[in-house]
């Protein structure tokens, strides 16, 4: 995935096979939202960081506004337009960055990581916010409590091979497949 190993196989994205002369289109297909929102936040306000991406794929100005105000309601953050990102808590840097992903409208949201380094009550606020979003999602994660809370699919990766691949309930049910592979057993 980061490009550090040759690739073998082949890589579908919405049915279609994933190659330079279509990398344009599947990126707008798929929305990333880093682990850490300040390697995703940039810009002087909130409402500048949101409508940064629809902005950038050449919207006109009024519906670069109305998708930003759109994903900032999405989350959670209307009335924070003006505030400055590096001044927000972590929490509301993490929902803000999903924002910069919502105002894009992909279909597919990746998420590396999203509910480390919360605090329980910004972590549930963060989980039920992910549950309402109607994307499907591609969650890289630790957090076995969401992926159960969330998720009817769980594929568990180990140094880059698919381990398990399916129904939430039973791949996590399977204590010795979770404790053989570094995960927290639940």
């Amino acid at each position: 995935l980061n490009g550090i190993l040759r690739g073998r196989g082949t890589i579908r994205i919405m049915g279609r096979h994933l190659g330079n002369d279509n990398l344009r289109h599947i990126r707008a297909q798929v929305g990333l939202v880093f682990e850490h929102p300040d390697d995703q936040l940039f810009s002087p306000t909130v409402l500048d960081d949101v409508a940064y991406g629809p902005l950038y794929m050449g919207l006109p100005r009024d519906e670069v506004l109305r998708r930003a105000r759109w994903a900032l309601e999405q989350v959670g953050m209307i009335g924070f337009e003006e505030r400055m990102p590096h001044r927000l808590s972590l929490g509301q840097k993490k929902r803000v960055a999903i924002a910069t992903v919502l105002s894009m409208h992909p279909p597919i949201l990746a998420l590396d990581e999203p509910t480390s380094s919360l605090a329980p009550t910004a972590r549930r606020e963060l989980i039920h916010l992910l549950r309402e979003l109607p994307q499907t999602m591609i969650v890289s994660t630790h957090d076995i409590p969401m992926v159960r809370d969330l998720f009817s699919r769980t594929i568990v990766m180990d140094e880059g091979r698919v381990v398990a691949d399916g129904d939430t309930q039973i791949v996590l049910s399977d204590t010795a497949l979770l404790a053989a592979h570094g995960l927290e057993v639940f």
